[in-house]
């Protein structure tokens, strides 16, 4: 038995999920959407980041003063 079965990070979580599938009967094609689809992702958790810095360093400047 794997450490990650008995202490998953999150119950059910998708991330988890996601590396555990296998990849066998998946197409060329549905493996390059998912490519693009995980990209897209990761753009898009990138920019949430950069909201939450952008917002938290002007938050730590407001108290500064």
């Amino acid at each position: 038995m794997d450490l990650d079965d008995l202490f998953p990070s999150k119950p059910g979580d998708p991330l988890v999920e996601l590396a555990k599938q296998d990849l066998d009967p998946i197409s060329i094609e549905e493996l390059l959407a998912r490519i693009e689809a995980l990209k897209a992702e990761i753009a898009r958790v990138e920019a949430h980041m950069n909201r939450a810095q952008a917002h938290r360093s002007a938050a730590e400047e407001l108290f500064k003063k």
